[in-house]
């Protein structure tokens, strides 16, 4: 794969910022990336670190009682598509100095790029710590020849059970998608769901796609280049056309929803494929603890990955920082430190560790709501390390989404899950180039 060059990517931010910034000035017409390198400072410094995770001060304070120097103070915004991330665009066309970190998710990441938003983290030393992060979410942040943010959380995905409503069929938990639907046939009879299919929200099928094999948008010189209608990404629609056409899973709701909740407490769901963060949620259903266990999610009987990935984020430097190479120092220790790690499960109940060699001490314990069972060692640790390393994000991420799932929402009057696709393809392509960015569509 080609590098998409820095003047292709950077040179359309100003296309791109018009967008994404409705009502402000387009920020970072000239990128910090392409002045002098800011010095380490020799004196003390304060940081601010913009973030939804909750009581992130606490970890913020461990760090200040060792580093006088350097101050980290936390402030709380809503999730990124909720307001926060329109409140880090807005401070960004300020020009002012905060914040100097911030949570932005790995599929924002390139949006932030287009923008001039975000620090080159490489020109300060940042991939001397690659080898302590997974490569598969180091990869996610690595553009460009640049890295843009430093893994801080990530969603590696695994299959959680009830193994009584399982038992009540005679099955154990599916290790292929063709047992998956075989085993959903025959919950159907207890008037039982394996699980739900949420028609407004693609995010999920996108995991599912990534683990068959599919890989949507890389870069090739200055342009971006797409294939959504490749035979991984076709057949995981195709499955589940078809399992939703033949009523093995329920589009009526989706997972962690009010009526999930109701139905989960109610017995009728007897499995869940979702991310690592899932097991916090879980504890949310009535009656819950003891009743689920977890297991490796199903596989592509033709090949594909063992698991796949949902949601996580990073921390970025975002441009309006002066204290790049300190925001740095800090974002690695909160990462890969044992003492940072811990406080981020213990204080703020942070995602899946993209640490390579850690995973926090209280998730090498056996869990009491999954029974004994020591499920993050057993099931997400491997999980975590066969993921699609291929997969990489876009700009218009978000925009693209939204139009994959306007058209799954035509499933539930005739339409299909693989014309949904083919047709955001041709969408998505007329909305990079709306936005004057390059792109094709891929050729066999």
């Amino acid at each position: 794969m080609s590098p998409l060059s820095r003047r292709g990517f950077f040179g359309l931010g100003a296309a791109a910022g018009a967008v994404l910034l409705p009502g402000c000035s387009t920020p970072g017409m000239t990128s910090v990336n392409t002045q002098p390198v800011v010095p380490a400072a020799t004196g003390p410094v304060n940081l601010t670190y913009w973030s939804w995770l909750k009581d992130l001060q606490k970890v913020c304070d461990i760090w200040n009682a060792d580093n006088p120097n350097v101050q980290v103070e936390a402030t709380w915004l809503p999730s990124g598509n909720s307001g926060g991330y329109q409140k880090m665009y807005t401070a960004l066309a300020a020009g002012g100095t905060d914040p100097d970190l911030a949570q932005v998710e790995f599929r924002t990441v390139p949006e932030f790029m287009l923008v001039n938003g975000v620090v080159d983290l490489a020109r300060y030393g940042a991939n001397d710590y690659a080898d302590r992060f997974d490569p598969t979410l180091w990869g996610q942040v690595s553009y460009v020849g640049g890295v843009f943010g430093i893994p801080q959380d990530s969603g590696p995905m695994a299959t959680f059970y009830r193994p009584d409503l399982l038992a009540a069929v005679d099955a154990e938990p599916p290790v292929t998608w063709d047992d998956w639907a075989s085993v959903a046939a025959e919950l159907r009879r207890t008037n039982v769901y394996i699980d739900c299919f949420a028609l407004a929200d693609a995010s999920w099928f996108t995991a599912i796609a990534t683990q068959a094999g599919a890989s949507w948008l890389r870069v090739d010189g200055d342009s971006w280049v797409i294939d959504m209608t490749d035979d991984a990404t076709l057949d995981t629609a195709r499955f589940f056309d078809k399992a939703i056409d033949d009523d093995l899973v329920t589009t009526a709701f989706g997972p962690f929803s009010t009526p999930w909740f109701a139905a989960a407490a109610a017995n009728q769901i007897a499995t869940l494929t979702t991310g690592s963060w899932g097991d916090a949620l879980l504890a949310g259903v009535s009656g819950a603890e003891g009743k689920w266990r977890v297991a490796p999610m199903p596989r592509w009987s033709s090949g594909g990955f063992g698991s796949s990935f949902l949601g996580g984020s990073t921390v970025a430097v975002l441009s309006t920082s002066r204290h790049p190479q300190e925001a740095l120092d800090f974002a690695i220790w909160m990462q890969t430190s044992k003492e940072g790690i811990d406080a981020l499960i213990e204080y703020c109940g942070i995602g899946w560790s993209p640490s390579r060699d850690y995973i926090g001490a209280q998730r090498q314990q056996p869990s009491a709501f999954f029974g004994g069972q020591n499920y993050n060692e057993e099931i997400f640790l491997p999980a975590a390390q066969q993921q699609n390393p291929d997969w990489s994000w876009w700009p218009l991420t978000q925009q693209s989404f939204n139009i994959i799932s306007d058209g799954f929402r035509n499933k539930a009057t005739g339409g299909t899950l693989v014309d949904a696709i083919t047709t955001a393809e041709t969408n998505i392509i007329e909305a990079f180039r709306n936005k004057g960015l390059n792109i094709r569509k891929a050729t066999s």
